[in-house]
């Protein structure tokens, strides 16, 4: 064999690719199949107090936990690919300004979009930054969901 490295590098980059749970709707389901992201969640939990079921939702209605999630780019007279709406991407489907405010304020040089516990983490930011600016409850879904996707904390 020419190149031995060629097959270790490709089950690498196999292994970096998360798949989307099975069961996506059954939080439960989600947690046996993915079984560290219950502790990433909890984590998240602990440190922002944003609770576990309230974080899978924004994120389950975001990118249906998609790793790589992004809107779809515009086609320009249908045939000429144009760009994307939104700079969104990842299991919270963040924007870039958002996120460059998250990782100045809460996130690390290493962190992801696409790394479902760095999305955890930027969600419970986020949420706990609305419960402290628009003094929404952290256990509010609905109405933090409004402040993250709908109108933004500016337009709450």
């Amino acid at each position: 064999m020419k190149h031995p490295l060629i097959l270790p590098f490709l089950f690498s980059l196999v292994a970096c690719t998360a798949a989307p749970p099975r069961n996506s709707d059954n939080l439960c389901a989600t947690f046996q199949e993915k079984d560290d992201w219950y502790a990433d969640a909890k984590q998240s939990y602990e440190k922002w107090g944003v609770p576990i079921p309230v974080q899978m939702a924004i994120m389950h209605q975001e990118s249906h936990f998609v790793a790589d999630a992004e809107p779809p780019r515009i086609w320009l007279l249908g045939i000429i690919p144009w760009f994307k709406p939104t700079s969104a991407y990842g299991y919270a489907q963040a924007l870039d300004g958002t996120w460059d405010l998250y990782l100045a304020d809460a996130g690390g040089w290493t962190s992801d979009r696409d790394d479902f516990a760095d999305a955890a983490d930027f969600i419970g930011w986020y949420s706990n930054q609305s419960h402290a600016k628009l003094g929404i409850a952290k256990g509010d879904a609905k109405n933090l969901y409004l402040a993250y996707h709908d109108r933004g904390r500016e337009g709450y």
